[in-house]
């Protein structure tokens, strides 16, 4: 899996999302938007917004030297501001100590953390493919350090620049195309009607009306009370499978998620095994929300067998409703290949194909 970061990995360290960062540009220009701006915003073309601003004043270097100034951090001292960063480059880690993690963000916070982190920085990308691919991926071009107006032009904010990298040179979607083919992608930290989040949906509905293969696409969405099955089918008509929780300001229970999960993923055996011994001793929970049969599911798939051992070592023995979860048919060979476990066809298929 490879996970999708965008503005709300952020929103801890004190950075806007698109919505904030085009409002804070007109801010910090003394601009006010004009009728066809404004309209462009309460529709949530932020891209569109820029654009136009940009035409208008005929300043698009100081358009981006003020993105620049809104997207650097004033203070990451506190621990809580790049903890999220820290967890998604734990889970980003493979066996292979390669890291496979793309952000449309520009801030260097990812680097903050992990100075001696490969990355690629758009517009010059690497082949998504496991063998190729070791490093962050600036999907939409990475802040300077300083007042470098190549890199600042190279950002991917206007509609003109996705213009550009979607459907012209169409470098940006390329990269996505490939990244979809070659793994299963989970976003993080974008909204369901995100502008950034479209021009790649866009990329892969494309994909998939020419009948390309695509793994499948996981996000992180969240939802207002009442609101949870209007939000899934949402994110389902888009082609997403969601991973919903309830809005409680700040995204918190998203952070903490993938803080725990950073946890569990670093500790490798033993992370699940202590999963078995604290779940598996109690019967299967009803509510399917909790998320409690998952990952006992998860932690018993590990390859080596410790976790099952685990399982049929536990002292009293698991009540017997598990027989009742495992029995329950769950896969396919397409899940097969998602988990790399080879699938071979019965002979008269093998023999048809």
């Amino acid at each position: 899996m490879v996970f999708f970061c965008g503005a709300g990995v952020s929103y801890p360290a004190g950075l806007p999302g698109f919505d904030g960062l085009t409002s804070g540009i007109f801010e910090a220009l003394g601009e006010n938007p004009n009728p066809t701006e404004k309209e462009a915003i309460n529709e949530k073309r932020f891209d569109l917004a820029i654009s136009l601003l940009e035409g208008r004043i005929k300043k698009r270097p100081v358009v981006r030297e003020k993105i620049r100034e809104i997207l650097t951090p004033k203070n990451l001292d506190n621990p809580a501001s790049t903890a999220t960063h820290q967890a998604l480059l734990i889970l980003a880690k493979n066996q292979d100590d390669s890291v496979r993690l793309v952000t449309t963000n520009f801030d260097r916070i990812f680097l903050k953390v992990a100075p001696s982190l490969s990355f690629y920085a758009a517009p010059l990308l690497p082949l998504p493919k496991k063998s190729r691919w070791n490093g962050l991926v600036y999907l939409h071009g990475l802040l300077p350090e300083n007042n470098d107006a190549t890199a600042l032009n190279s950002l991917v904010v206007s509609s003109g620049d996705f213009g550009l990298a979607y459907l012209t040179e169409r470098w940006a979607s390329r990269f996505v195309s490939e990244l979809f083919r070659n793994y299963v992608v989970c976003f993080i930290g974008y909204s369901i009607g995100d502008p950034v989040l479209r021009y790649m949906l866009d990329a892969l509905a494309a994909d998939r009306i020419l009948g390309e293969e695509a793994g499948e696409v996981f996000a992180f969405g969240d939802f207002n009370d009442g609101d949870e099955d209007r939000a899934q089918r949402d994110w389902q008509s888009k082609g997403v499978v969601p991973i919903l929780y309830p809005n409680r300001g700040s995204h918190f229970l998203m952070h903490e998620t993938l803080k725990e999960w950073a946890g569990k993923y670093r500790d490798g055996i033993t992370g699940k095994r202590a999963i078995i011994v604290h779940e598996a001793s109690s019967p299967p929970s009803p509510i399917k929300s909790d998320g409690q049969i998952e990952r006992v599911l998860w932690a018993l798939m590990e390859p080596t067998g410790q976790s099952a051992k685990s399982f049929a070592e536990l002292d009293p023995v698991p009540p017997v409703e598990w027989l009742n979860v495992f029995a329950e048919p769950r896969f396919t060979q397409s899940d097969l290949r998602k988990l790399g476990i080879p699938v071979v066809l019965p002979i008269c298929q093998a023999a048809t194909n």
